[in-house]
């Protein structure tokens, strides 16, 4: 199935979406899902790939693409050509005046529209965002439609042009408590090719439920092509209790009466310290400064629980690995034997992540591309859906595919 990836950032959900990579044995729960593992060991899956395959993707950030090329193109040959790098805004225009931009046949388009302007660490204008699409301030005269807040309103468009039997969106929490944000992005989404598609009421997903060692929380919309669906399945998503055969949203594979939550050790398994590493991306971490017990990024996670939100934004204020023990470290047996106060490695937030370790944050200038150091390594990282999130409702509607679609 033809996959459109949208605000692709570095390739969080593009990954989850296509499967065929490595992940923690304990974010997979193999007693529900055994034909998800296509091989283990000891502490290690790769999971099974899916039906999709993605053929387009697109985002605004050079560096994301630099990621993303230099992962994808292992599959991929083409993987420069796939990554547009550019406004959405920009590409529906250039639509609009008769360039061919989207590819044809396209099955399904995802995309996690920017969250800043709806983040509860942010501003939270929402849609009266005073940041354009391309990062910068708008004036008073500049269009809102344009706004970094109202940049889903072009994902329907790009759903209207390529019209796929299904869309998936992706934004945080905050944007459901955000007065009545999320019953409006649902409203317009529906409005996709005159109101050609069912959006399903959205729903917040708990990612350690999907085995995710992160307290990370995103609301998750859905869009059915109504032309495209089964009479029976158009009856079953329209109902205010969607049947489980048809519900869209995957069921939890971890926490209370299933596994335990993947843990931030668990998730750390096999990494050595950094000066002992021979991943770049393991090596190098935030060297700012602890800043007091009450700001934000100033606390050290904890071994034993899910590791806390990987934040794109942060200034350098990324979590500590441990603190000493002058500013309240609690690892004791870590600062018994020396180790010193530090932040998370770029690769300690990949794995929180799930990006598989063959994923390459850290790389080298070239005539390609400038390089990728811990700065913009953590950005890309935290803008990034969890690839092991990402599968679980991947694989989740593949299940359901048939159900939902005439082949």
């Amino acid at each position: 199935m033809r996959l459109l990836s949208l605000f692709s950032g570095c390739g969080g959900m593009d990954i989850g979406f296509e499967g065929n990579f490595k992940c923690l044995r304990r974010s997979i729960n193999a007693e529900l899902h055994p034909d998800w593992i296509l091989n283990q060991d000891l502490n290690w899956v790769t999971v099974a790939p899916t039906i999709f395959e993605t053929v387009f993707a697109n985002d605004i950030n050079p560096d994301a693409k630099t990621a993303w090329v230099e992962y994808f193109k292992k599959t991929k040959a083409n993987a420069d050509e796939i990554y547009r790098l550019g406004s959405i805004i920009d590409l529906v225009k250039l639509s609009a005046a008769g360039e061919t931009v989207f590819p044809e046949n396209i099955d399904i388009v995802t995309g996690g529209f920017p969250c800043q302007d709806f983040s509860v660490a942010g501003k939270r204008l929402g849609f009266k965002s005073r940041t354009s699409h391309l990062g910068n301030v708008l004036g008073n005269d500049a269009p809102s439609e344009e706004s970094r807040g109202k940049l889903y309103m072009w994902m329907r468009n790009v759903v209207s042009i390529t019209k796929p039997k299904i869309f998936v969106a992706e934004n945080v929490k905050g944007l459901t408590n955000l007065s009545d944000t999320k019953e409006i992005i649902e409203h317009d989404f529906s409005e996709a090719c005159n109101g050609g598609y069912l959006v399903v009421p959205a729903k917040v997903l708990y990612a350690p439920d999907y085995g995710v060692p992160q307290s990370r929380e995103r609301v998750i919309f859905f869009g059915f092509n109504r032309s495209a669906l089964r009479r029976e399945a158009l009856k079953a998503l329209s109902k205010a209790e969607i049947p489980p055969e048809y519900d869209p949203y995957p069921q939890k594979t971890h926490g209370p009466g299933l596994q335990p939550f993947t843990s931030c050790h668990e998730a750390f398994v096999e990494l050595t310290e950094p000066e002992r590493s021979n991943d770049p991306s393991q090596k190098i971490y935030s060297r700012a400064k602890y800043l007091g017990p009450r700001l934000q990024g100033q606390s050290e996670i904890k071994m034993d629980s899910v590791g806390p939100t990987i934040r794109s934004e942060h200034h350098g204020n990324i979590e500590f690995r441990r603190l000493s023990a002058a500013h309240g470290g609690k690892h004791y047996d870590e600062l018994a034997n020396g180790l010193p106060e530090r932040r998370l490695t770029v690769r300690e937030c990949a794995r929180l992540q799930t990006f598989p370790d063959d994923y390459k944050f850290i790389l080298p200038k070239t005539k390609a591309h400038s390089a990728l150091n811990s700065s913009n390594a953590y950005k890309i990282i935290g803008n990034a859906v969890p690839c092991v999130l990402a599968y679980n409702i991947a694989k989740n509607i593949e299940s359901k595919w048939n159900r939902y679609f005439d082949l």
